[in-house]
């Protein structure tokens, strides 16, 4: 099927190039890209992959209900996440990376819900952005091992919220998403730069949330 060929194709580039930025060390992370919102298929990382050296065995794909229809391993753990937010933000990919900034910031924040970025250029990174005066509210989740319960909170900040373009779990790590899966990485590097911004800005200057 060559939607499937060439979503492994693009998120084995983007998954290299995230890895080298020290975003995805060891087997942390995962990526998905969507071959179909109807019915819902998704191509995302098996569990334990180094996401800096997939390859075409390093994938699943799974439908609505996170059940595998093609491929070897096991789905990522956090796929319910993934389905969540394709289905409310009918993204073509979704990116989960655990940076230094991502996680220290998480922790900081975590008191006010969330990080909101404005003043900076690099805001017209996140699509549909056309000012640097615009305020982007970046939710911060409360981490968890129950899946279920954190994807029911997920879906209700994206509801709450719908037109943030990323997510942090505290102590964790970012997910964004996009049409499809050069957006989603912009969107990353984008939060990326921000999120260091702040950090920098934080650390230096003895700065406060």
């Amino acid at each position: 099927m060559a939607e499937v060929t060439e979503a492994i194709k693009q998120l084995t580039e983007t998954g290299a190039s995230l890895a080298q930025r020290g975003w995805l060390l060891g087997t942390s992370g995962n990526l998905s890209a969507t071959v179909s919102l109807e019915p819902l298929h998704l191509i995302i990382t098996a569990s334990g992959q180094d996401k800096g050296r997939l390859t075409s065995s390093s994938f699943v794909e799974v439908d609505g209900d996170g059940k595998v229809l093609n491929g070897s391993g096991q789905p990522s753990a956090e796929t319910s996440l993934h389905r969540i937010i394709v289905k409310r933000k009918k993204a073509g990919s979704v990116l989960h990376v655990h940076s230094i900034w991502a996680t220290v910031l998480s922790g900081l924040y975590a008191k006010q819900g969330g990080i909101s970025i404005t003043g900076y250029e690099m805001l017209k990174g996140l699509s549909g952005i056309k000012t640097h005066e615009h305020t982007e509210w970046l939710p911060i989740l409360e981490n968890s091992q129950n899946y279920v319960e954190l994807s029911a909170r997920l879906d209700s900040v994206l509801v709450e919220h719908p037109n943030i373009h990323g997510v942090l779990l505290r102590g964790h790590g970012i997910y964004t998403w996009g049409v499809d899966v050069n957006e989603a990485q912009r969107h990353v590097e984008i939060l990326e730069f921000l999120l260091e911004v702040i950090g920098r800005d934080h650390f230096i200057h003895g700065l406060h949330p």
